[in-house]
């Protein structure tokens, strides 16, 4: 279900991986994503240049000042055999970086009481005939220090330093025309046929089946026999894969873009687009749209109007590294129907009185001043402050000017959108992925389907007419607002949606449903699904059939195994088998796709397996 177009792509140039845009700070975050381990590891303390530490002296969270090392741990663990571990012994980290060729990882905590009592916990704890040791480590380098550090001793000519001095400089002279860099790196596909990437992404899809068919055998001895025959009959697969549907258009296909403000790799100040590299990497230069092909004409000229706003303004761009200044992001949703929404994204420091002459201008210049010509229909500001805990931030949309809602049409019907709603960023191949889901569901008269992260309620509302009632489930409240809306909009009455988290949410809904049929469609964000739903659907019984559309089937994959595998105390139900698989291009010139699988249970009285 997430908006997914580059999962390599720049921070901020692209939607988010949830089902809203970013709204939380995770700027401080991304700069400690650990890609090696640490310098110096072990004291807890930040040695070397303290300056390449300052973000971790401030008031904003992060969870690097409550890091600590876990050595020795089993071999051929996996990062949720980890997770799992730790949390059945009463421990919530934050976030785990695991090396298991080294057989160690690091773990962040949202405070010193929880890594503390991590510590006392797991320090001498024996795990598969290992015992375990825990100290402190030390945090991560602010990735744009270190790189401006090395550059300055490249120019003091230190050896090491002299060595990559002399790389840069080769990469220097070959250096591309900017044009091309932010299209290799947001459309890294963009000069590929499109033949070709489709023929990739099949290639893709292949290969998680093949990693799925591995993992069926080993997890559940019962389903060999059938597995057996299924690889005879598909080509070593478990399921046949069918051919990846295209898309309809391959360029300015994106109905909604989130483009970050910053620096221009141009050098111009106050620039409107992509960046050409991560912060973690040490690049924030950003790079006009303009020329990206995947981006609508519609956008590209909102870009365009803002940009030339912001800049006649007093207030500085956002500085990930210092966290001073103010604008943000830009986020751009535009429709079949030519309505467009704006969503600025500003941090007010200690601004108050400003703000509100600053949202006025922002009227006044997109309703009747200049940028009137970007054709804006619904305006909105977002106050978008620092990070200061591990929480989550509430970050309200303030309406600013126009209409609250845009309007798609998809598949014949109506669906309005709010700022934070999710909706498939490319809609015409959002209907053949729709009418896809719609043919492998089998559905008639008699069904009941429960849509799980629902969105706006595309999905259910496309499906309502075929059965007797559709069931939602969705996260963002704005979201289900909207879905009911549409619902009620299309003439449609068999319809209820429900909002909370999937999984504190379904299993009780699921246990409720009472009907000769019922089909489960889920949608979830790039992570999958929570455990906790792949429980509760496995011990349903009379849930038969699953269509489960991922957005990254290899983050998936432990979703499907979890289908697939043997009744145990904590799996109950019977496991499920995947029968058709196929790929629906939604982000061309990416190497992204969405990825349908039909899960259907096993019947154990009555089917051959």
């Amino acid at each position: 279900m997430a908006d997914v177009a580059v999962d390599n792509s720049p921070a901020g140039s692209l939607p988010s991986t949830e089902n809203e845009p970013v709204l939380k700070d995770d700027l401080v975050e991304e700069k400690n994503q650990e890609d090696q381990p640490a310098e110096g590891k072990g004291d807890g303390s930040a040695g070397g240049d303290s300056n390449m530490y300052r973000y971790i002296k401030g008031d904003l969270f992060t969870s690097e000042i409550f890091k600590v090392e876990i050595q020795n741990l089993p071999k051929y663990i996996g990062f949720n055999d980890l997770k799992k571990f730790l949390n059945k012994h009463g421990i919530n980290p934050h976030k785990i970086k695991l090396f298991s060729k080294q057989m160690f990882a690091f773990v962040t905590f949202k405070n010193q009481e929880e890594r503390d009592k991590a510590m006392k916990a797991v320090h001498g704890m024996q795990w598969k005939s290992k015992v375990l040791s825990v100290r402190l480590a030390k945090p991560k380098a602010d990735p744009i220090l270190k790189k401006r550090k090395q550059d300055e001793e490249s120019e003091d000519g230190q050896p090491g330093a002299k060595r990559a001095a002399g790389s840069q400089d080769a990469k220097e002279g070959e250096e591309e025309p900017l044009n091309i860099q932010i299209a290799n790196a947001v459309t890294p596909l963009w000069n590929v046929p499109y033949e070709e990437q489709l023929k990739r992404k099949d290639r893709e899809v292949e290969g998680i089946l093949q990693k799925l068919t591995r993992e069926i055998g080993n997890n559940n001895k019962a389903m060999l026999p059938w597995l057996f025959v299924q690889k005879e009959k598909h080509n070593k697969l478990c399921c046949p894969l069918e051919t990846i549907r295209p898309s309809p258009v391959q360029t300015e296909y994106r109905n909604k873009c989130e483009f970050v403000i910053g620096v221009g790799a141009d050098g111009e100040d106050k620039t409107v687009g992509f960046r050409l590299g991560k912060y973690k990497g040490g690049s924030c230069a950003v790079v006009s749209p303009s020329e990206t092909s995947h981006v609508s004409s519609e956008a590209k000229k909102i870009v365009e109007a803002f940009q030339q706003f912001i800049r006649t303004t007093p207030y500085a761009v956002y500085s990930p590294e210092t966290y001073e200044g103010h604008w943000r992001q830009l986020t751009v949703r535009t429709c079949r129907t030519k309505q467009t929404m704006a969503i600025v994204f500003f941090n007010p420091q200690k601004l108050q009185e400003e703000l509100e002459e600053l949202k006025g201008n922002l009227r006044q210049y997109f309703t009747e001043g200049e940028g009137k010509e970007s054709g804006i229909t619904s305006l909105y500001f977002v106050r978008m402050g620092q990070r200061t805990s591990a929480g989550t931030e509430d970050l309200p949309c303030e309406h600013v000017a126009g209409t609250e809602w845009i309007h798609e049409e998809l598949l014949g019907l109506k669906f309005r959108i709010s700022p934070h709603s999710f909706f498939q960023t490319n809609t015409p191949a959002a209907e053949v992925l729709y009418s896809a889901v719609g043919e492998w569901a089998q559905l008639d008269q008699d069904s009941t389907v429960l849509d799980v992260c629902c969105g706006t309620g595309t999905i259910g509302i496309s499906l309502a007419k075929r059965v007797r009632k559709v069931i939602g489930i969705e996260l963002c409240p704005e979201a289900v607002e909207d879905a009911k809306a549409n619902a009620e909009a299309n003439g449609l009455t068999n319809l209820e949606f429900h909002c909370g988290k999937a999984e504190d949410v379904f299993p009780t809904i699921l246990n409720a449903v009472v009907s000769p049929s019922v089909t489960a469609i889920v949608d979830p964000p790039r992570a999958g699904l929570h455990s906790k739903v792949i429980l509760a659907i496995r011990k349903a019984e009379h849930l038969k059939r699953l269509v489960y559309v991922a957005c990254n089937a290899k983050a998936a994959m432990n979703n499907f195994i979890d289908l697939c595998r043997a009744p145990s105390n904590r799996v109950r139900g019977a496991a499920f088998r995947p029968m058709r698989a196929m790929a629906v291009d939604l982000f061309p010139q990416t190497m992204h796709c969405e990825t349908i699988l039909l899960f259907e249970r096993v019947d154990y009285r009555t089917d051959d397996i």
